[in-house]
């Protein structure tokens, strides 16, 4: 048997192929939607995709499932599970607890394991080559390495209303009566890694056991002691923010993403073009620069996605394509590093990009505006507001600010004053950078601190070991997350 992990550092996702060597034959699972990569490594292998699925509706990328399938001819398998307001709206064959994929000796079997989600599957693998017995389980976001797949994105991502406590208790029923019910001997996969937004404490570990899990996760003791309340409370507890954009992503790949096929290769385009589209409003440019190169200069109006490393991340935050239909041009140095960019993009279900350009000359550009910490006081501002996530708040931050994570502020600008100047900060800048490039394109007056939290922290610690100044009742400087 074949198992390999494919993982996407951008948004902290992994997709498996497993293949059967004797038959030539391989199943996906949790592909992302561009396709090239397992297409790739079935050639590599001399092996045909004959079968994708997925674990669960996901909410922090979209699916390519149905991209992967319709270029392979696979056949596409979906959970059937959850209930009527959880299925798929797309054609596919429905997976069942206790349903199975096979492929040579090889059984891949749907184990329903709600929590997450209502319809989430986990898939126990056996090498019948080697075992009549299931020696690995793709876990999806049920089990993580050091944690579990939070039960509150339907509140906070796609409408729900307090389904987070039944999703809490339904994980507690899955860890008893699926997950802890294997041998520690079992290797667990999971669909993300630290840095993902689908738990709160996720490890770096590519993978791990139900041994180890079964010893050291959080939620062990309670699952020992039957605390199914005291697991709901510690579960709860300290979630980060849900970025806006998971609501489109559970729409979507609930409907069924639209199909790609090929793309057409992107192309330089001619500056003195690009220009005119601008003032016509015909196109949305993209500055794919860190944020200091951005404060040096930028073009006008245009959005700050640094990349292509971050490029999904950062570009669900700053572009909506459900309110937004204006191509993307990108800056970037040359054709390789616009298709890297592209296949980031797509990921998150930004597909319209026109082409890119390598540099700024001719185009009409301006400087961001930031303020130094130490003439924070003397700007008269109408909110300053902290866009890093809301537990990098409760740690430390600027008196008198107010938390709104850059994943957000594009769908909650009902918190933004209708005139005067915002100034807004992350922990770094990077983030910030995105979020106050994304208000100042839809027309807030956005000035940005520079240096960001880091930078004023280390500013007022120089001036409280002067004995410049210390106000009582004011937090102490924290040192919060990068």
């Amino acid at each position: 048997m074949l198992l390999e992990r494919i993982y996407d550092e951008d948004l902290a996702q992994a997709s498996y192929f497993i293949g059967c060597q004797a038959k030539g034959e391989a199943v996906v699972v949790d592909a992302r939607r561009d396709v090239a990569e397992y297409l790739d490594l079935a050639r590599r292998h001399g092996m045909r995709i004959v079968a994708v699925t997925e674990t669960h509706i996901h909410a922090d990328y979209l699916s390519g499932t149905r991209e992967l399938a319709a270029v392979t001819g696979a056949e596409t398998y979906v959970s059937g599970e959850g209930g009527v307001d959880w299925q798929y709206g797309f054609e596919a064959e429905r997976l069942h607890h206790g349903d199975a994929i096979r492929i040579g000796n090889i059984t891949v079997e749907a184990r329903h394991t709600p929590g997450h989600t209502p319809e989430h599957l986990s898939f126990r693998v056996t090498d019948g080559a080697f075992s009549d017995a299931p020696g690995y389980l793709l876990s999806g976001d049920f089990v993580f390495a050091g944690d579990l797949g939070r039960p509150d994105l339907l509140d906070e991502a796609a409408g729900g209303v307090d389904t987070r406590f039944e999703g809490a208790r339904q994980l507690f029923a899955s860890l008893r009566d699926e997950f802890l019910a294997l041998g520690d001997h079992v290797q667990v996969y999971p669909a993300h890694g630290a840095g993902s937004a689908c738990g709160k404490a996720l490890g770096a570990l590519p993978a791990t056991t139900v041994g180890y899990e079964r010893l050291n996760a959080w939620w062990a003791p309670y699952l020992r002691e039957d605390d199914e309340q005291g697991f709901i409370d510690e579960l709860l507890d300290g979630q980060p923010d849900a970025h806006a954009y998971f609501a489109r992503m559970k729409k979507e790949n609930k409907d069924g993403p639209r199909l790609l096929g090929p793309l057409e290769p992107l192309g330089a385009l001619d500056n003195a073009e690009v220009a005119r589209r601008l003032a016509a409003d015909e196109v949305i440019f993209v500055d794919t620069r860190d944020q200091h190169a951005v404060h040096a200069g930028t073009v006008e109006r245009s959005l700050n996605v640094p990349g292509p490393a971050k490029a999904a991340s950062f570009g669900a935050w700053a572009y909506d394509p459900e309110t937004e239909d204006r191509p993307l041009v990108l800056l970037a140095p040359d054709a390789d590093v616009a298709e890297e960019f592209r296949a980031h993009l797509v990921r998150v279900g930004i597909d319209h990009v026109a082409g890119f350009t390598p540099d700024l000359e001719g185009l009409p550009t301006t400087t961001p505006a930031t303020v130094a910490p130490a003439e924070l006081d003397g700007l008269d501002a109408a909110l300053l507001l902290d866009v890093r996530n809301k537990t990098e708040h409760a740690v430390g931050h600027l008196p008198g600010s107010e938390q709104l994570s850059a994943g957000r502020v594009l769908w909650h600008t009902d918190r933004l004053p209708d005139d005067g100047t915002i100034v807004t900060y992350c922990q770094s800048g990077v983030r910030n950078s995105v979020a106050a490039s994304a208000l100042r394109r839809a027309g807030y007056d956005v000035v940005e601190l520079d240096g960001s939290y880091a930078g004023w922290s280390a500013w007022r610690q120089e001036q409280d070991a002067d004995g410049v100044f210390h106000q009582a009742g004011e937090p102490a400087v924290a040192r919060a997350g990068a």
